[in-house]
């Protein structure tokens, strides 16, 4: 029998059919660059980890990978009749095994007993968490550890980073100990229908559902979607799928077609939708459009962020995952219909914050709409500016009061068949604009690479000629998000006068 993992049983418990590709097709796996980039943070998050449970460094770290798992789990055993952390220290049974992030040594009546702490990086507890917890405390309590407790940490999104290294306060422990060791007969139960289904000869014959992205996005998703019947207008594109009865459905044919989805299950929008993608007419109210945008006089700015976000801060009065902005563009369109374009982008690898700040105030003038598409993100991280830099704060405030959403705008008035339910600007602007592309853009496209080219950019090996050129792929995207929003209000608004 083979020895299955914490990750697989917990694979298993997502879908026995992803279990079941693990073992026996793991050559089909596609994991997406969010799910690599998830990998990275856990393993950021771990390394930190180490800091604050070992402030002595007197701890152990094993390495599987490096020397092989028969000398972690021995080495693991020597080493509970010691006194020190360990992590990564490894346990097996029969049919399972697990890893565990950190032991912690503590006495109790007279005797040596351990805590064991698994890491997250997300910001609170989730249900899958307490499987993850259950499943570990199982295998090391029955592989002989004398376990007293187990605990979760997680990330304390309130947290701010004081500086210097100090990242004591950046983990919050939450006690699983009863709800883990209440569980032993129920993980018992998962680890033999586990081995049960890694046993069969074929693959489960589960379909595509909601399991394909919940707790986590299934890197075999493409795969079982090959091998199921295609819709041709499939029901995802319809947008805000919410109403339970609409939900219902959908959770129950995956590959239900829009032309199958009944009128009354669907809301105005959904309406449009369904009729505009089937009939591929365009739906346009260039009315509406223009008379809401009407109040709005030039000159007019048009505005776009690119932000960092970091599990671990790395600058001093910053907090877990706060968005950081260090990069924007923005366009003028005087009344002669002049278009000025200027930017900003910090690659010093210092936090860009306050020079942001500064600068948007700079370009922004006093008067004017600032036009956005999607006015919560950019609103939000210029409030978050003002709360940090306090004399900024009536600038940057009266920035945000003249901001002026285009996206809200555009889903009640516009809608193109090609943009299969999504209002993205990168769903719209090939409509509006088909010159203009996001696909000829060299090396940055969309917001995520923007975020791998910024981290590329501050690493310190990263050379100069190359930071270079990340500099100019990045000023050339943003500034092409901000130049889509001037073809795109011009479009809304019926300005033909101007020539861009």
């Amino acid at each position: 029998m083979r020895n299955l993992s914490k990750s697989k049983l917990i694979a298993f418990r997502q879908c026995p059919k992803r279990l079941w590709l693990e073992v026996h097709r793991p050559e089909l796996r596609e994991d997406s660059a969010a799910t690599q980039a998830s990998f990275n943070v856990g393993n950021t998050v771990g390394d930190v980890a180490h800091q604050i449970y070992d402030p002595a460094g007197k701890g152990v770290l094993l390495n599987a990978q490096r020397d092989g798992f028969g000398e972690v789990f021995k080495r693991s055993a020597e080493l509970l009749s010691a006194s020190q952390p360990i992590f990564e220290a490894g346990f097996a049974i029969e049919g399972a095994l697990a890893f565990a992030d950190v032991m912690l040594p503590i006495k109790r009546g007279g005797k040596r007993v351990w805590r064991m702490v698994e890491v997250k990086s997300s910001t609170s507890v989730k249900d899958y968490h307490r499987d993850d917890a259950a499943i570990q405390s199982f295998i090391a309590r029955n592989a002989g550890v004398p376990l007293a407790s187990i605990a979760l940490a997680h990330i304390d999104s309130d947290w701010i980073y004081p500086g210097n290294d100090d990242y004591s306060g950046l983990l919050k422990e939450c006690d699983l100990t009863e709800d883990a060791f209440g569980r032993e007969d129920v993980v018992s139960e998962w680890i033999e229908t586990a081995h049960k289904t890694v046993e069969k000869k074929a693959e489960p014959k589960i379909g595509t559902g909601e399991q394909c992205s919940s707790p986590f996005a299934c890197g075999f998703f493409a795969y079982c979607q090959s091998q199921e019947p295609q819709a041709e207008y499939p029901v995802h594109w319809l947008p805000s799928i919410r109403a339970n009865a609409l939900k219902a459905l959908v959770a129950a044919n995956p590959s239900l077609d829009m032309r199958d989805t009944p009128d009354e299950l669907l809301n105005e929008l959904q309406q449009r939708v369904k009729s505009h993608t089937l009939s591929a007419e365009i739906y346009f109210d260039a009315e509406s459009s223009a008379e809401a945008l009407k109040a709005y006089k030039l000159p007019a700015y048009f505005l776009d962020f690119e932000t960092i976000q970091f599990a671990v801060p790395i600058w001093k009065g910053t907090s877990p995952y706060q968005q950081i902005p260090f990069q924007f563009s923005i366009h003028r369109l005087g009344r002669t219909g002049k278009l000025d374009a200027k930017a900003f982008l910090d690659l010093s690898g210092n936090d860009p914050s306050k020079y942001f700040a500064e600068g948007l105030i700079a370009v922004c003038g006093s008067t004017g709409p600032i036009y956005v598409y999607n006015a919560s993100f950019e609103g939000a991280r210029i409030y978050e500016l003002a709360l940090r830099f306090r004399k900024l704060a009536p600038d940057l405030l009266a920035i945000k009061d003249r901001l002026v959403d285009l996206h809200p705008i555009t889903k009640a008035n516009y809608y193109h068949p090609s943009q299969q339910g999504s209002w993205s600007i990168k769903a719209v602007l090939p409509a509006i604009a088909p010159d203009l592309s996001y696909e000829a853009l060299e090396g940055v496209q969309n917001g995520g690479m923007a975020m791998e080219a910024y981290l590329e950019a501050i690493h310190p090996d990263t050379t100069a000629v190359r930071k270079d050129e990340i500099e100019q792929q990045l000023l050339a995207y943003c500034g092409l998000d901000t130049f889509a929003m001037v073809r795109l209000w011009q479009f809304l608004a019926g300005r033909n006068d101007f020539q861009f």
